[in-house]
């Protein structure tokens, strides 16, 4: 079996910055020249048209010289079996693994990636890479059949993590919702991931890219901050 490779995306917009203005030089250098084209997976869409989703991810990608194939526009098992690279973009994830399983493709792309086709995903197209979305920060506006996604990684994913209080608010921080999940979850360790954080996976390897640390939970465990400077190899051990 071919080593994954996959390219992990908190989310697709800094504040102040354009559409993946951070992430295009890491795609690039993560899809190098034998990558032509990228299956783009919008089903995350919700408020947005999956149309105009693909049109706005096809015109980045082409800034950077490769095309876009939109999924909704083809048959998907057959896109996927096909794909030289798949990438996973934003929104709801429940609506994104509910479609994902409507159209049973979960474990085609777990499979194709297995394979050594490379994968990117922003938001919730990274919470997907995980075991489970059960670190989503999302409403479950639909229920999809199961929680479990495609598990290319050993660990939970919580994007957008953010220590931010909103003032006057008494309500829970991401910190102690995420505590909660690692309680009810003992062993399984979480990675939040910051604004403009970015986790790359060569087979075994996992480094964290950007300026941010990545804040580590597991039941029993501190609650530590990793650098991209330090090794998050432990996250892919287990």
């Amino acid at each position: 079996m071919a080593d994954k490779r996959l390219l992990l995306l908190s989310n697709s917009t800094n504040y102040g910055g354009g559409y993946l203005d951070h992430a295009l030089e890491s795609i690039a250098e993560f899809l190098g020249s034998g990558v032509k084209e990228v299956l783009f997976v919008p089903y995350a869409g919700v408020t947005i048209a999956w149309d105009a989703y693909a049109d706005k991810v096809r015109g980045r990608y082409e800034e950077i010289g490769y095309r876009v194939v939109p999924i909704h526009r083809t048959d998907p098992i057959e896109a996927v079996a096909a794909a030289e690279a798949i990438a996973v973009g934003g929104g709801n994830t429940f609506h994104l693994l509910k479609t994902l399983y409507d159209n049973d493709i979960v474990g085609a792309i777990h499979d194709r990636v297995s394979q050594g086709c490379p994968y990117m995903g922003w938001s919730a197209g990274s919470n997907v890479a995980g075991p489970t979305i059960r670190t989503t920060n999302d409403m479950p506006i639909v229920e999809p059949p199961s929680f479990e996604s495609f598990n290319l990684v050993p660990f939970q994913i919580n994007p957008h993590y953010t220590d931010a209080r909103l003032p006057n608010h008494g309500g829970e921080t991401r910190a102690d919702r995420l505590a909660e999940f690692v309680e009810a979850n003992p062993g399984v360790y979480v990675a939040g991931l910051k604004e403009g954080s970015i986790l790359r996976v060569e087979g075994r390897e996992l480094s964290l890219l950007g300026e941010h640390e990545a804040r580590i939970f597991r039941k029993g465990d501190e609650i530590r901050d990793v650098r991209p400077s330090e090794s998050l190899q432990f996250l892919m051990d287990g």
